[in-house]
């Protein structure tokens, strides 16, 4: 029975999804050896370095549903490493001794690495769909909710007014940074290794660079400039990205969580019956999805740091580094898939009140406004003094509950020089949101650009 949540009968869709678990499948990564030893046939019957018929005959078997599975654990647990009992498989079932050309000057290493890059490759294009499919939510909520006024906070007070769409298109502008980061690393990080022992590519002697080169056509990756063999920043890289990417995912979740209280009430979940119950108290409506988002956010993060202590690798071969990357790799895929699939799922039902946001403007008194008042009245007053004033005024706010409007109608050094309706407008929570609008118009027209 599987222990651990992504693969739990139970959680594993609340934690992850299945098409990257299967990504990360002991059957997509055997593939992905097989794979590679079918590519290196390829190049190197197309070289001349093995017999064509070599290949022919290795390709045959390079279909993971003719490899016995209990034979590769029982052989990786013997040996230490699951390439070479995948390599004597095939080379097992190839006919008349052919498949002896079979994995010809590579390394065990070449083969894992190659085949991890290449698992990385279709997860980060299941991850690209997710980013898309969020970006393509946050853009319809910042043009739909663009003019709706709601309390901007600090240090969880109130502070000036901004408005829904405003804060979705910060949300959004991220995504729109993701979309930069990935066409970028995907430069830099689906690159194969094949370097031989220790890198230099010494038992193909001349024939090493040119396998090099059409490998990488067989493949459809690129050429390593040099062996990376215990240089893996590559594989941190995309960890550092997954932590990112995750990392906003879990500060929209904390953003809707707080919206979420009972005291607040402006964003709610998508809602299904029974969804968010509490087994004790019939009234709760609890988020599920924002508390799946911040769970899987931090374990993540938490194996970023891990992939990152995998860095540090002795000389051309580690002695256990690497391995940490086949325990925390799939785990992080799975985990940014999970968050993602549950932070697409709050965005895209996401409920939202606006009443509810403009009476929470509201409920200082005006309050929220001083500044716009301070701005106001610095022109006339002075920018301190006007501060000043003001500060004493929202004291009276504060003490009596009476509205900051009527307060400052009835003080005569301000009287002098704004009359009420004047006021009344600088005290209009929807009058100052600066240029939310403007913001919002240009995250939009900079996304539709690319």
């Amino acid at each position: 029975m599987p222990t651990g949540t992504i693969d739990s009968a139970i959680f594993r869709d609340i934690f992850g999804t299945e098409a990257m678990r299967q990504v990360w499948s002991d059957g997509n990564r055997i593939q992905k050896y097989l794979d590679f030893e079918a590519g290196l046939a390829r190049a190197q019957a197309k070289l001349g370095i093995i017999p064509q018929e070599a290949c022919d005959e290795i390709l045959k078997h390079c279909k993971f549903d003719q490899f016995d599975i209990e034979k590769l654990k029982k052989e990786t647990e013997r040996i230490g490493y699951p390439v070479l009992p995948v390599v004597a498989q095939l080379v097992g079932l190839c006919k008349g001794g052919l498949g002896e050309w079979c994995h010809w000057g590579a390394t065990t290493q070449d083969i894992t690495d190659t085949a991890t890059i290449m698992q990385i490759r279709e997860s980060l294009a299941i991850i690209e769909k997710d980013i898309n499919d969020i970006s393509d939510a946050l853009a319809a909520l910042a043009k739909k909710y663009r003019d709706t006024p709601m309390a901007g906070r600090s240090n969880l007070q109130q502070a000036v007014p901004i408005t829904f769409g405003y804060k979705c298109a910060t949300y959004l502008a991220a995504f729109e940074r993701h979309k930069q980061r990935l066409k970028q690393l995907r430069e830099r990080v689906l690159v194969f290794e094949f370097g031989g022992a220790a890198g230099t590519l010494s038992s193909l002697g001349k024939d090493g660079l040119r396998t090099q080169v059409e490998l990488a056509k067989e493949l459809d990756l690129k050429q390593p400039e040099i062996a990376w063999h215990t240089v893996h920043d590559r594989i941190a890289e995309v960890g550092c990205f997954l932590g990112l990417v995750t990392g906003i995912c879990g500060k929209i979740a904390f953003d809707v969580k707080l919206m979420m209280q009972t005291e607040v009430e402006e964003v709610f979940e998508p809602f299904h019956a029974g969804r968010g119950s509490s087994s004790t108290m019939p009234q709760k409506r609890n988020p599920i999805s924002c508390v799946y988002i911040t769970a899987q956010t931090g374990v993540v993060r938490s194996q970023v740091v891990a992939l990152l202590n995998a860095m540090e690798q002795d000389h051309e071969r580690s002695t256990g580094q690497w391995e940490i990357e086949w325990i925390v790799l799939p785990e992080i895929f799975v985990l940014t898939a999970g968050c993602l699939a549950q932070t697409k799922f709050l965005m895209t039902g996401l409920q939202v009140d606006e009443k509810r946001m403009r009476a929470n403007l509201d409920i200082t008194k005006g309050l929220i406004v001083s500044e716009a008042v301070m701005m106001g009245l610095g022109p006339h007053l002075g920018r301190q003094y006007a501060h000043d004033l003001v500060y004493d005024i929202c004291r009276q706010v504060v003490a009596t509950g009476r509205p900051l409007v009527d307060l400052l109608g009835e003080n005569a050094e301000i009287a002098k020089h704004m009359s009420k309706p004047e006021l009344a407008k600088l005290c209009d929570p929807a009058n100052y949101l600066g240029q939310a609008g403007e913001m919002v118009d240009r995250v939009l027209e900079l996304r539709g650009k690319g």
